[in-house]
């Protein structure tokens, strides 16, 4: 069976840091690309950053660009988010996916093309 299982959400205040973790069973990176997304309290789910499980090219959205690096860790089928000087408006449930095919920036803006959802870790961000 295909799952992706977020971890590694929390309570931070506003500047602190949190590492999250995005751990795959029953496929390999290797022919797919892992997205992180969040949603906030009544807004839509967007996409925050990807990256590709083939040659580990990554992207970010303008709002955690300079802020979150994304990683992945093959031997432990584990995609990270480093997560840095946090905001308030950072506040969300991040929710890991994934897409085969070929890494593709705009595939990070459309949802539906996205997989095997993770169930998603809270991290909160107080002022």
């Amino acid at each position: 069976e295909v799952q992706l299982v977020e971890s590694g959400g929390g309570l931070v205040q506003a500047g602190g840091s949190l590492r999250l973790s995005c751990t795959a069973s029953g496929f390999t990176f290797d022919d797919y690309n892992i997205g992180w997304f969040r949603q906030a309290p009544g807004k839509e789910r967007e996409g925050v950053s990807c990256i590709s499980g083939g040659d580990g090219s990554t992207y970010y959205t303008d709002s955690v660009e300079g802020r979150f690096t994304i990683s992945m860790d093959n031997a432990k089928n584990t995609v990270y988010l480093q997560m840095n000087s946090l905001k308030p408006e950072d506040t969300a449930v991040y929710y890991c996916a994934a897409r085969e095919g070929l890494f593709r920036i705009w595939a990070l803006y459309t949802l539906r093309l996205w997989s095997n959802w993770g169930q998603g870790t809270q991290v909160t961000v107080s002022s």
